[in-house]
Protein backbone atom coordinates (compact mmCIF):
# COMPACT_ATOMS: atom_id res chain seq x y z
CA UNK A 1 0.00 0.00 0.00
CA UNK A 2 1.14 3.55 -0.71
CA UNK A 3 2.64 5.37 2.26
CA UNK A 4 0.30 7.96 3.77
CA UNK A 5 0.89 11.28 5.50
CA UNK A 6 -1.55 11.92 8.37
CA UNK A 7 -1.57 15.15 10.38
CA UNK A 8 -3.17 15.97 13.72
CA UNK A 9 -4.52 19.45 14.31
CA UNK A 10 -6.44 21.39 16.92
CA UNK A 11 -6.18 24.15 19.47
CA UNK A 12 -4.47 24.03 22.82
CA UNK A 13 -5.52 21.13 25.06
CA UNK A 14 -7.29 19.22 22.29
CA UNK A 15 -5.46 15.94 23.00
CA UNK A 16 -3.62 15.57 19.70
CA UNK A 17 -0.57 13.86 21.15
CA UNK A 18 -2.54 11.18 23.02
CA UNK A 19 -4.61 10.38 19.98
CA UNK A 20 -1.60 10.33 17.68
CA UNK A 21 -0.22 7.47 19.77
CA UNK A 22 -3.53 5.61 19.36
CA UNK A 23 -3.42 5.97 15.58
CA UNK A 24 0.23 4.87 15.45
CA UNK A 25 -0.57 1.69 17.37
CA UNK A 26 -3.71 1.04 15.28
CA UNK A 27 -1.61 1.18 12.12
CA UNK A 28 1.22 -0.93 13.54
CA UNK A 29 -1.33 -3.58 14.48
CA UNK A 30 -2.15 -3.72 10.76
CA UNK A 31 1.49 -4.24 9.87
CA UNK A 32 2.18 -0.68 8.73
CA UNK A 33 5.58 0.93 9.32
CA UNK A 34 4.98 4.27 11.03
CA UNK A 35 7.03 7.19 12.30
CA UNK A 36 5.62 9.89 14.56
CA UNK A 37 6.83 13.46 14.61
CA UNK A 38 5.74 16.99 15.45
CA UNK A 39 5.82 20.61 14.35
CA UNK A 40 7.45 22.92 14.90
CA UNK A 41 10.31 20.48 15.29
CA UNK A 42 10.82 16.88 14.24
CA UNK A 43 14.58 17.08 13.70
CA UNK A 44 17.39 18.35 15.90
CA UNK A 45 17.75 21.59 13.99
CA UNK A 46 13.99 22.16 13.70
CA UNK A 47 13.63 21.55 17.44
CA UNK A 48 16.07 24.39 18.07
CA UNK A 49 13.85 26.65 15.96
CA UNK A 50 10.86 25.41 18.01
CA UNK A 51 12.56 26.67 21.15
CA UNK A 52 12.91 30.13 19.59
CA UNK A 53 9.23 30.12 18.66
CA UNK A 54 7.81 28.97 21.98
CA UNK A 55 10.03 30.35 24.70
CA UNK A 56 8.69 33.58 26.28
CA UNK A 57 10.65 36.65 25.22
CA UNK A 58 10.86 40.27 26.33
CA UNK A 59 11.32 41.23 22.69
CA UNK A 60 8.19 41.57 20.57
CA UNK A 61 8.38 38.97 17.80
CA UNK A 62 6.74 40.12 14.60
CA UNK A 63 4.13 37.95 12.91
CA UNK A 64 6.31 37.71 9.79
CA UNK A 65 9.30 36.55 11.84
CA UNK A 66 7.15 33.88 13.45
CA UNK A 67 5.85 32.75 10.07
CA UNK A 68 9.32 32.49 8.55
CA UNK A 69 10.64 30.55 11.54
CA UNK A 70 7.73 28.11 11.25
CA UNK A 71 8.50 27.45 7.59
CA UNK A 72 12.25 27.28 8.21
CA UNK A 73 11.61 24.48 10.71
CA UNK A 74 9.21 22.85 8.25
CA UNK A 75 11.73 22.95 5.41
CA UNK A 76 14.24 21.07 7.56
CA UNK A 77 11.54 18.67 8.76
CA UNK A 78 10.48 17.90 5.20
CA UNK A 79 14.03 17.37 3.96
CA UNK A 80 15.35 15.31 6.85
CA UNK A 81 12.38 13.28 8.01
CA UNK A 82 9.05 13.47 6.16
CA UNK A 83 10.14 13.05 2.54
CA UNK A 84 12.71 10.28 3.19
CA UNK A 85 10.16 8.32 5.25
CA UNK A 86 7.45 8.55 2.61
CA UNK A 87 9.95 7.63 -0.11
CA UNK A 88 10.82 4.36 1.63
CA UNK A 89 7.14 3.49 2.13
CA UNK A 90 6.81 4.52 5.77
CA UNK A 91 3.66 6.26 6.97
CA UNK A 92 4.20 9.62 8.68
CA UNK A 93 2.04 10.90 11.55
CA UNK A 94 2.69 14.51 12.50
CA UNK A 95 1.41 16.47 15.48
CA UNK A 96 0.61 19.67 13.54
CA UNK A 97 1.58 20.69 10.02
CA UNK A 98 0.68 23.53 7.67
CA UNK A 99 -2.98 23.79 8.67
CA UNK A 100 -1.62 25.01 12.01
CA UNK A 101 0.21 27.80 10.20
CA UNK A 102 -2.96 28.92 8.46
CA UNK A 103 -4.78 28.77 11.80
CA UNK A 104 -2.19 30.36 14.11
CA UNK A 105 -0.32 32.76 11.87
CA UNK A 106 -3.26 33.33 9.50
CA UNK A 107 -6.33 33.21 11.72
CA UNK A 108 -4.58 34.14 14.95
CA UNK A 109 -2.03 36.72 13.78
CA UNK A 110 -4.00 37.97 10.79
CA UNK A 111 -1.40 37.24 8.11
CA UNK A 112 -2.76 36.79 4.60
CA UNK A 113 -3.64 33.40 3.19
CA UNK A 114 -1.74 34.34 0.03
CA UNK A 115 1.52 34.92 1.94
CA UNK A 116 1.24 31.58 3.73
CA UNK A 117 0.32 29.78 0.50
CA UNK A 118 3.43 31.10 -1.24
CA UNK A 119 5.67 29.71 1.49
CA UNK A 120 3.70 26.45 1.53
CA UNK A 121 4.39 25.97 -2.18
CA UNK A 122 8.05 26.91 -1.81
CA UNK A 123 8.71 24.51 1.07
CA UNK A 124 6.36 21.62 0.28
CA UNK A 125 5.88 21.61 -3.46
CA UNK A 126 3.03 19.19 -4.12
CA UNK A 127 3.24 17.40 -0.77
CA UNK A 128 0.03 17.67 1.24
CA UNK A 129 -1.42 15.43 3.98
CA UNK A 130 -3.56 12.50 2.85
CA UNK A 131 -5.69 12.90 5.97
CA UNK A 132 -5.91 15.62 8.60
CA UNK A 133 -7.61 14.84 11.89
CA UNK A 134 -8.94 18.02 13.48
CA UNK A 135 -9.59 17.69 17.20
CA UNK A 136 -12.08 20.47 17.85
CA UNK A 137 -12.64 21.76 21.37
CA UNK A 138 -14.17 24.93 22.86
CA UNK A 139 -11.37 27.36 23.63
CA UNK A 140 -12.19 27.72 27.32
CA UNK A 141 -12.08 23.96 27.89
CA UNK A 142 -8.92 23.53 25.85
CA UNK A 143 -7.09 26.25 27.74
CA UNK A 144 -8.23 24.78 31.05
CA UNK A 145 -6.67 21.46 30.03
CA UNK A 146 -3.51 23.15 28.72
CA UNK A 147 -3.07 25.00 32.01
CA UNK A 148 -2.89 21.70 33.87
CA UNK A 149 0.17 20.62 31.87
CA UNK A 150 2.42 23.21 33.50
CA UNK A 151 3.82 26.63 32.60
CA UNK A 152 2.36 28.12 29.42
CA UNK A 153 4.67 28.79 26.48
CA UNK A 154 4.78 32.04 24.49
CA UNK A 155 1.91 31.05 22.20
CA UNK A 156 -0.26 29.61 24.96
CA UNK A 157 -0.08 32.95 26.77
CA UNK A 158 -2.08 34.67 24.02
CA UNK A 159 -5.62 35.97 24.55
CA UNK A 160 -8.82 33.96 24.36
CA UNK A 161 -9.89 35.94 21.29
CA UNK A 162 -6.65 34.88 19.58
CA UNK A 163 -7.54 31.23 20.16
CA UNK A 164 -11.15 31.77 19.10
CA UNK A 165 -9.87 33.03 15.75
CA UNK A 166 -7.65 29.98 15.47
CA UNK A 167 -10.52 27.61 16.16
CA UNK A 168 -12.73 29.29 13.59
CA UNK A 169 -9.98 29.17 10.98
CA UNK A 170 -9.54 25.44 11.55
CA UNK A 171 -13.29 24.85 11.20
CA UNK A 172 -13.43 26.97 8.04
CA UNK A 173 -10.61 24.97 6.50
CA UNK A 174 -12.29 21.70 7.41
CA UNK A 175 -15.54 22.86 5.82
CA UNK A 176 -13.65 23.82 2.65
CA UNK A 177 -11.76 20.49 2.43
CA UNK A 178 -14.04 17.76 3.82
CA UNK A 179 -12.37 15.03 1.77
CA UNK A 180 -9.06 15.63 3.55
CA UNK A 181 -10.04 16.96 6.98
CA UNK A 182 -12.10 15.00 9.50
CA UNK A 183 -13.47 16.92 12.50
CA UNK A 184 -13.59 15.07 15.82
CA UNK A 185 -15.33 16.34 18.96
CA UNK A 186 -12.41 16.57 21.40
CA UNK A 187 -14.58 17.90 24.24
CA UNK A 188 -15.88 14.39 24.90
CA UNK A 189 -14.25 11.75 27.11
CA UNK A 190 -11.04 10.17 25.88
CA UNK A 191 -12.84 6.87 25.20
CA UNK A 192 -15.54 8.65 23.19
CA UNK A 193 -12.98 10.60 21.17
CA UNK A 194 -11.04 7.44 20.41
CA UNK A 195 -14.23 5.69 19.30
CA UNK A 196 -14.77 8.50 16.78
CA UNK A 197 -11.14 8.23 15.77
CA UNK A 198 -11.19 4.49 15.10
CA UNK A 199 -14.41 4.81 13.08
CA UNK A 200 -12.75 7.47 10.93
CA UNK A 201 -9.62 5.37 10.47
CA UNK A 202 -11.57 2.28 9.48
CA UNK A 203 -13.46 4.25 6.85
CA UNK A 204 -10.26 5.74 5.40
CA UNK A 205 -8.49 2.38 5.50
CA UNK A 206 -11.23 0.87 3.34
CA UNK A 207 -11.00 3.76 0.87
CA UNK A 208 -7.21 3.49 0.62
CA UNK A 209 -7.41 -0.26 0.06
CA UNK A 210 -9.91 -0.09 -2.81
Amino acid sequence: MQARFITFEGGEGAGKSSNLAVVAQWLRDKGVEVITTREPGGTDYAERIRELLLQPSDEMISADTELLLVFAARAQHMAEKILPALARGCWVLSDRFTDATYAYQGGGRGLSVEKIAQLEQLVQGKVRPDLTLLFDIPVSLGMERAGKRGALDRIEQESMTFFERIRQCYLDRAAAEPARMAVLDASRTLDAVQTQLVECLEQRWEQWNV
